[in-house]
């Protein structure tokens, strides 16, 4: 018997969680309490005209203040506190269907309260940006380019001097009926507007075509053989289809994919959805396209890098089942469905489902709640669990299903550690590590090195008087970008173009400090100029639809050197990659944050296991200056299983978590003290309050990490209570006295609960 991990509201308490109950017609009701997108913990009331039919759950246009704002019903009554005569109309009535069913509704409730969030605000974020503004819930239509007589009859080798021209009219001879989203990945609107104007091409609106693939479900590849420990995951999750939650625990290249497929099948197979979500937009081309040749259903994304166009109608096909398929970042758990049968959490370690601002939820521990709600199964994949979900599985909490074992005729990587005290260092490479990847260079295969750090620097310091260039409005140096000839800060983004004289005494001789990807990659380009070398980070895939044209040239084989930062670190297969280079972990190795440990064991080995994935063996060779650290000694000899139940017992003797639960008070100010007395007034609300004991502990208040972003002065609280259950009692009751303490106002402040990164 599984016992689920967080503690469930009653019913009974605050607003209904039943949509259904509350649409109730056989009385017609005059009030409506609607839920708005404002920083306040309570609902308005507003009477409903005789004309209007609001429903719970749906959305209504009304006058709050001088604006027009678009709320959403969470009650219909005959009651109010104020008087009737006072109450303000509903000005539109926006559906005439809530636009979540029951479970996705309590589970949204249910996330404002924990997350202490406002339910107005939960709701608006949980909705397409279309909605948020008032459209109507219906498929919006899209452009369509196509190619006119006049356009046709072009000699694209003639337009030399207008060569995204020429790339337009090629892909329209290639497709003939290319969707925006295809050419709006790399053709700028203007290049269209251009050849609209000039008759070569028209647009056209098109509705978006609706499948019913219920009935005519097949699988459309050959399947491989599952392997002993593949099948018996797949059949234990198979012989019960309620609600359970299941650890997927495989190494890298064990074939955790090929197990989410056999999980997915039975479910489509019987008309039901699936909901997988990944924790990159990187991720999801190959996903989608796994799936895609697997089975003959829809598959729709769901992540930020669509237009609102794009995302209303995924998340229309979705909720009115004409997809089968859903594969989204964390935002895409708030998807409703028609009829939801499975949730898959790739890489569920992954910090990128922990939001970090707004409602601060975390999408993997939303996504178990949501299961439990919809009385499904829920799959927890990867290879580097997070401590909390492998404390779940070793207490009960999780179903622990393993695989040990590298799928098909794939070999452990080899690990060795290069110990660079004392060596030259070429922009961060030593000779071990160039001699090794001229080896493997030259028996035709690919080399990743890994480097956390992009741009060419990370600082620029003056070489006469050691003055380093500094972001004004932050605690932290610029960091130079050579490419674009500019030093950048990026906590705050300001930029400015590359400085060339020092600011302290003068002088012109400024040279840069550190290595980045850029200089990396530069420096490579020296080292090896026979092979192609591509670098992949926030900064080179800007672009839409870059990292994905990146990716498939680097599946090709048109590039043998790949630099990257965490983007090509998670989940990608390269068949032909046989060497992993990771440049610099050191800062890592001795950080005050109590995660940092576990974050670089992830990395670790999540970044070793894109070597040796197919039949060619893999190596994985890591620069430092301190190869006997015991972390890394521990990751070489004994893997992440060694390392994880280590962790777990220095978490409990250090009572941290999952042993207790943190809540972190962030609050920021252009005036220091304001800030620092703002969070000393929150400490004594949380320690006078009837429910703190011996067991809850305040810390702080303390500068953060970053002490100042952004022209802002950054101060922290940190609540430790021994269970979830005390620190939400001490919340609830807490927040609404801070609320009212007199800097409430002029502070920018927030709670994060449960937090993931301390800076």
């Amino acid at each position: 018997m599984i016992s689920f991990p967080f503690f469930l509201p009653s019913k009974a308490s605050g607003e209904t969680l039943s949509i259904a109950s509350d649409n109730d017609t056989s009385e017609k009701k005059t009030v409506a309490h609607v839920a708005l997108p404002v920083p306040l913990d309570r609902c308005f009331d507003y009477k409903i005209r005789p004309d209007q039919s609001p429903v719970v759950g749906g959305r209504v246009r009304v006058g709050f203040g001088r604006q027009q704002l678009i709320g959403v019903v969470i009650r219909l009554s005959n009651f109010s506190d104020f008087s009737f005569d006072k109450l303000k109309p509903l000005t539109q009535v926006l559906d005439q269907t809530p636009l979540w069913p029951n479970s996705l509704y309590s589970l949204l409730k249910w996330s404002s309260e924990y997350y202490q969030y406002p339910f107005g605000d939960t709701l608006a974020n949980a909705m397409p940006a279309w909605l948020r503004k008032g459209k109507a819930a219906s498929f919006e239509t899209l452009r369509e380019w196509h190619l006119t007589e006049l356009g046709k009859n072009q000699n694209i080798s003639a337009l030399t001097r207008a060569p995204k021209q020429a790339k337009v009219l090629s892909l329209l001879h290639l497709c003939s009926q290319p969707h925006e989203q295809l050419l709006s990945q790399q053709i700028s609107s203007a290049t269209l507007k251009t050849l609209q104007t000039k008759g070569w091409v028209e647009e056209r609106q098109v509705q978006k075509q609706q499948q019913c693939w219920h009935s005519e479900f097949n699988v459309t590849e050959d399947k491989p053989q599952l392997n002993e420990e593949q099948a018996i995951a797949v059949a234990s999750v198979n012989a019960n289809p309620e609600f359970a939650c299941y650890l997927l625990d495989g190494v890298t290249g064990s074939g955790k994919t090929e197990v989410y497929l056999n999980l997915i099948e039975p479910v489509l197979k019987k008309g039901q959805q699936a909901l997988v979500l990944v924790p990159e937009i990187g991720l999801t081309p190959q996903t989608i396209n796994r799936f895609k040749r697997r089975f003959n259903v829809p598959v729709e994304t769901i992540h930020s890098g669509l237009n609102d166009t794009e995302r209303l109608n995924a998340w229309l096909s979705a909720k009115e089942q004409h997809a089968g398929i859903i594969i989204g970042t964390r935002s895409a758990l708030f998807t409703p469905f028609k009829q939801l049968g499975i949730i898959i959490v790739d890489e569920e370690h992954d910090a990128s489902y922990k939001q970090q601002d707004s409602m601060r939820y975390h999408a993997r521990d939303l996504a178990v709640m949501r299961a439990n709600l919809d009385n499904i199964p829920i799959i927890l994949g990867s290879a580097t669990p997070a401590l909390e979900t492998l404390h779940n599985a070793k207490t009960g909490k999780y179903h622990h299903l393993t695989l040990t074992r590298r799928a098909g005729h794939a070999k452990p990587e080899k690990h060795g550690v290069l110990d660079v005290k004392g060596l030259y260092l070429e922009s961060g490479l030593s000779a071990p590590m160039i001699a090794q990847m001229r080896k493997h260079l030259t028996e035709g295969n690919q080399v990743i090195l890994f480097l956390n750090r992009r741009g060419y620097s990370p600082a620029l310091m003056c070489h006469e008087c050691g003055w380093m260039a500094e972001c004004q409005r932050c605690d932290a140096y610029y960091t130079f970008h050579q490419h674009s000839s500019e030093i950048r800060c990026h906590h705050c983004g300001s930029q400015q173009p590359i400085m060339h004289q020092c600011h302290g005494c003068g002088s012109t001789q400024l040279i840069s400090v550190g290595v980045g990807t850029e200089q990396l990659e530069s420096q490579l380009n020296q080292l090896f100029p026979e092979y192609k070398t591509i670098r992949i980070d926030r900064d080179s895939t800007r672009r839409k639809g870059s990292l994905e044209s990146y990716l498939e040239s680097i599946k090709r084989g048109e590039y043998q050197i790949l630099i990257g930062t965490q983007m090509l670190a998670k989940g990608h297969h390269f068949p032909n990659v046989t060497l992993v280079g990771l440049i610099d972990v050191d800062s890592s190795l001795f950080s005050s944050d109590f995660r940092a440990p576990e974050r670089l064991a992830q990395l670790f080995i999540q970044v070793a296991g894109r070597a040796g994935r197919a039949s060619k063996a893999g190596e994985v060779l890591l620069q430092t200056h301190h190869p006997e650290h015991q972390l890394l000694q521990s990751l070489l000899h004994k893997g992440y299983g060694e390392f994880a139940t280590t962790a777990l017992i220095e978490r409990k003797q250090a009572m941290l978590p999952p042993y207790t639960f943190l809540t972190l008070f962030r609050a920021e100010a252009n005036n220091n003290q304001l800030v620092e007395e703002f969070l000393r007034q929150i400490r004594g609300v949380l320690e006078n309050n009837p429910v703190y004991d011996q067991y809850t502990l305040v810390l702080g208040p303390t500068p953060a990490p970053l002490a100042k972003r952004a022209g802002k002065y950054r101060w922290q609280l940190l609540l430790q209570a021994p269970n979830r259950k005390v620190m939400q009692t001490l919340l609830r009751s807490a927040k609404p006295a801070i609320q009212l303490l007199p800097l409430a106002k002029s502070i920018r402040w927030s709670i994060d609960i449960e937090p993931q990164d301390l800076s």
